[in-house]
């Protein structure tokens, strides 16, 4: 059981994180799935365009002069070896994957800093401000919206690698709050945590690889997100260096002192600064989890069954909903396809005692039931839970053998959700060749929904451009039926046209100024979140 006594603040290092390889999730990607070996055969009919995994191609030289790396090496250690800027080109985005296996990336890091903490992070942007260098933060590495790429600049770029800074800082047990360096991932955290008795309870897909300050700055949502909150929800204070100076906000679970510059940070993708440290709100770990599974006759009816249960307040810790067409799949891809009709609901329900667990089970088994839904047992809960983070690594696969698949998601009020699904679904359908779009209800809310689509086509022979004129496509969709250009994934590079359309002119114009601020030569992840024009 843990402690709830506050514990000392002294840091606690963990083993370094495993880091994905360059042009993919995974270093062995796994074998197709039977199922997945017939839809990919239907897709190609015999005719494809595989992306394999090739050899690396050479870099650029570095741009940084002898003077400046002396400067960033007294700053933090800094390396221009290639292999570790080849590490850092980018996200993991399936176009990010294509120019890597198609040596077709625009730039690549002049150096890679390693920071081990906030001070070191402060220097580092002292001296890159003083020499107008730009500054890519970099988690995780994870990004699917260009969010970490060092792009065309013309200027010299770093990549500020925070993997230095993982660390549980202090753990208050009795107020039930943990800070950690910015650059722990979500594994190192569950794992410290996990030791003294406690879970952040936020698991997203990138949970391999992604970082709390990651987390913090692309405002992720996480798979069990009805049952922790958001991860803007479990922020309590953060701390940041920027190229004017410290910022540490929080220090009250509530306060009215004015507004909450917290939420500048949360979601500001690295563009105003660099947060160093997280101090997030914890759990005890749950003693007992039930499953549970269902599904409906259509998703009009999931959906409507989803929303009465969470305007009841029924809370289970996870709660999924996928189409017809996703149910239809992963029953393919899990070898029971004859098996399983209409739309499945998955949930999870963890509690303090299993009574408590199996109490929330019964709550929403009886409101799912009363809107249609037949009940499925445990299994297909538990087959997702045990593959929840399987799809990027299958991704790798798929790429070899000349078969796209990309994700994106939106979010909306219920009352738009339908037409929403219907626009975008559309729009997907008619920009790609004979694909399959499939989407689920990914977290809910009691005003609304997210919807998560995964699409899978053939490769073209210009895959890149496939892929790029396909989203662009899906997001004109999302814009014009009234929908949040990201819910989770963030804005970066991919969905910066489409900012003003959520927030507005007079919004730019205020996170513009904001910018100018904090970061006045505008060194800060250049082209993420807002454009370089000045």
């Amino acid at each position: 059981m843990p402690s709830d006594a506050a514990t000392t603040p002294v840091p606690v290092v963990p083993p370094p994180a495993p880091r994905p390889p360059w042009d993919g999730w995974a270093e062995d990607p796994p074998a197709l799935p039977a199922g997945a070996r017939t839809i990919a055969r239907a897709l190609l009919r015999g005719v494809s365009h595989p992306v394999p995994r090739t050899a690396p191609g050479p870099l650029p030289a570095s741009r940084l002069s002898a003077d400046d790396l002396a400067a960033l090496t007294a700053a933090a250690p800094t390396t221009t070896d290639d292999e570790a800027r080849r590490a850092h080109l980018g996200g993991k985005s399936t176009v990010d994957l294509l120019r890597r296996r198609l040596h077709a990336d625009a730039a690549a890091p002049d150096a890679v800093v390693r920071p081990s903490g906030h001070a070191q992070v402060a220097a580092v942007l002292r001296v890159c401000d003083e020499r107008r260098i730009a500054v890519v933060p970099f988690g995780g590495g994870t990004s699917v919206v260009g969010g970490v790429d060092p792009g065309d600049e013309v200027r010299p770029v770093i990549t500020l690698d925070l993997s230095r800074t993982a660390a549980l800082l202090a753990l208050d047990g009795t107020s039930l709050l943990a800070t950690f360096g910015a650059g722990t991932t979500g594994p190192q955290a569950e794992e410290l945590l996990g030791a003294r008795g406690y879970t952040l309870g936020h698991f997203p897909q990138s949970f391999a690889y992604a970082t709390l300050g990651g987390f913090a700055a692309t405002r992720s949502a996480g798979q069990a997100s009805r049952g922790y909150g958001r991860f803007d929800d479990l922020v309590h204070r953060l701390r940041a260096a920027t190229p004017v100076g410290d910022l540490d906000l929080g220090r009250a679970p509530g306060s009215a002192a004015g507004p909450d510059l917290r939420r500048l940070l949360l979601g500001s993708e690295g563009a105003l600064g660099v947060i160093t440290e997280v101090t997030v709100t914890i759990r005890r770990r749950a003693a007992a989890t039930a499953y549970g599974a269902w599904t409906f006759a259509d998703f009009a009816a999931g959906s409507d069954a989803l929303r009465v249960l969470t305007q009841h307040g029924v809370r289970p810790t996870v709660i999924r909903l996928s189409d017809a067409a996703e149910t239809r799949v992963n029953a393919a891809l899990g070898g029971h396809v004859t098996r399983m009709r209409g739309c499945l609901a998955v949930a999870t329900f963890e509690g303090e005692t299993a009574a408590d667990a199996a109490s929330v089970l019964a709550r929403t088994d009886a409101v799912l039931r009363a809107h249609g839904a037949q009940p499925r047992g445990e299994d297909p809960a538990r087959s997702w839970e045990r593959g929840r983070y399987a799809s990027p690594a299958l991704r790798d696969t798929l790429l070899g053998i000349g078969v796209l698949a990309d994700t994106l998601e939106t979010a909306t009020t219920w009352t738009h959700l339908a037409a929403l699904k219907t626009a975008v679904t559309a729009a997907l359908q008619g920009a790609l060749a004979r694909p399959v779009v499939m989407c689920h209800i990914s977290h809910v809310y009691p005003a609304g929904a997210s919807l998560y689509f995964t699409v899978v086509a053939a490769l073209s022979a210009d895959p890149i451009g496939q892929w790029t004129t396909a989203k662009q496509a899906a997001s004109r969709a999302i814009v014009a039926a009234g929908g949040t250009i990201t819910h989770h994934h963030a804005v970066g590079r991919d969905h910066r046209a489409h900012l003003v359309d959520e927030i507005g002119t007079v919004g730019v114009q205020v996170l513009r100024a904001v910018k100018d601020a904090l970061d006045p030569h505008g060194i800060m992840n250049p082209g993420v979140l807002l454009d370089e024009a000045r």
